[in-house]
């Protein structure tokens, strides 16, 4: 496949498919997961943004030639989808949109603007441009604190403080391992959505230092608004078979906000840019193997008779 314009959007597709404990093959032109007990399920990879890898699970290497054509972004990762391993290939192959992200992240002054951009999506709340980034992540540490306790409140569910042992993950408590499921999902979303977009999941803006910066980031949008109250909603309702509820949950609520079809734009957004920047590159999607512009060093003028000469 060459053309990838001709695939569905991400915006218009399902959120996300976690499978464990079985085999994955290619089906014709399908992908088909095989369960330990024998049962089979299509997969719907056309319009698939993530499959998520959990344990106990084996590919083929026609089936990941499959989601590959399909701009399905597969992830390995933990039980539940709690941690992250590794990633597969994701849809576009143009890099326009990732150098504007490296332009904005790179310059202190742009990427400020991003940040207060980011603060002002999440809780509504203009701040001042002189603020420093961590004036702003305290600002935003106090707010996310407010959220919690305010779902705690609204579901009586009891709340100690966002802590849990990535070691020992049966010594959290219900809510704080619901949480961690339900933002492992929403991760996992915002991964497929950022690489399928272009950008880099490694060029955060808040974090920094990780391969999944810019995840985070993006991820952190939508915590307040969908994974909070989900999460604290799911434990006051019950606590049997918590992991798994949540993450169907999750499944239903992303499809219900349209949440793939948010994502996208919400960064583009966040890194202020325009129609006409976001339209550059089409023809690199095109043609895959097609050679791009090379990169030419802007001419600087030298002292001396302004001619660019040095005549000392």
């Amino acid at each position: 496949m060459q053309d990838l314009h001709i695939l569905p959007k991400i915006r218009d597709g399902l959120s996300f498919v976690y499978l464990e404990h079985g085999k994955i093959e290619r089906t014709q032109h399908a992908v088909e997961f095989f369960d330990a007990n024998g049962g089979r399920t299509l997969v719907p990879t056309a319009a698939l943004a993530v499959l998520m890898l959990g344990p106990g699970t084996t590919i083929t290497h026609d089936a990941i030639k499959v989601l590959a054509e399909n701009g399905s972004l597969v992830t390995w990762c933990g039980e539940q989808g709690v941690r992250f391993y590794a990633q597969g290939l994701g849809e576009t192959r143009k890099a326009y949109h990732l150098l504007k992200q490296a332009e904005r992240a790179s310059d202190p002054m742009k990427r400020i603007q991003v940040v207060l951009r980011m603060y002002h999506y999440r809780f509504g709340e203009t701040l001042h441009p002189e603020l420093s980034l961590e004036q702003i992540r305290g600002l935003e540490g106090v707010r996310v604190r407010e959220a919690y306790a305010a779902a705690s409140r609204e579901y009586g569910v009891e709340w100690n403080g966002r802590k849990y042992d990535r070691g020992n993950w049966g010594a959290a408590d219900p809510i704080n391992r619901a949480l961690s499921v339900a933002n492992a999902c929403l991760n996992g979303l915002c991964h497929a959505a950022i690489v399928s977009g272009g950008y880099c999941p490694a060029l955060g803006f808040i974090h920094t230092g990780k391969q999944l910066s810019f995840v985070y980031d993006i991820a952190d949008l939508y915590k307040v608004e969908i994974t909070v109250p989900l999460a604290f909603r799911l434990v006051a309702e019950s606590k049997e078979h918590l992991e798994t509820r949540v993450r169907h949950a999750c499944r239903d609520v992303f499809r219900e906000s349209r949440l793939l079809d948010r994502i996208l734009p919400d960064i583009d957004q966040m890194l202020g840019i325009t129609a006409e920047e976001l339209a550059v590159g089409e023809q690199a999607d095109e043609d895959a193997a097609r050679p791009e512009p090379l990169w030419d060093m802007p001419e600087l003028a030298l002292e001396g008779d302004g001619d660019g000469r040095d005549d000392s």
